[in-house]
């Protein structure tokens, strides 16, 4: 079976492949200019984002994710992709820096439109630590400096 994914990023594109593709789903992607909206909850932008997307690419998801720093309150959260663009993973760490208390989970919310329109909504959580200097050299985001 076909899924369409709505994303421009090529490192989310070759990991939905990779697990998708264990369950006898082919994984296409749609590079659409999605309309984000500002909100401080991840759920909130998967479901507006896949609403505006047009039933004839479904089924079709959409997926958002963000780190969450607890000694930070939450932040980056749902704004991490900015974050990720404007200081990094080296930002994230100097802003830790001194810090003692460095848990942190990634959340990953998917909305999936089938062909009737129906929406449903997934959500995943991954607590971890955030390390005291990047490692590693595969995954992409924050992956270097997340330890689950």
């Amino acid at each position: 079976m076909r899924l369409h994914f709505i994303t421009g990023n090529k490192g989310k594109l070759e990991e939905a492949k990779a697990i998708l593709s264990n369950y006898g789903f082919e994984v296409k992607m749609i590079d659409l200019k999605k309309v984000e909206i500002q909100s401080d909850n991840l759920e909130d932008v998967a479901v507006h984002a896949i609403k505006l997307i047009d039933n004839k690419y479904a089924p079709v998801f959409v997926e958002d994710a963000g780190l969450f720093v607890e000694k930070l309150k939450g932040f980056p959260g749902p704004y991490s992709s900015y974050v990720y663009k404007t200081i990094g993973c080296d930002g994230i760490l100097k802003l830790l820096e001194g810090e003692k208390g460095r848990s942190a989970y990634f959340m990953a919310v998917v909305a999936l439109k089938l062909p009737s329109g129906e929406v449903k909504v997934f959500k995943g959580v991954t607590r971890g630590v955030i390390a005291r200097v990047k490692r590693g050299s595969r995954g992409f985001g924050f992956d270097p400096i997340f330890v689950p």
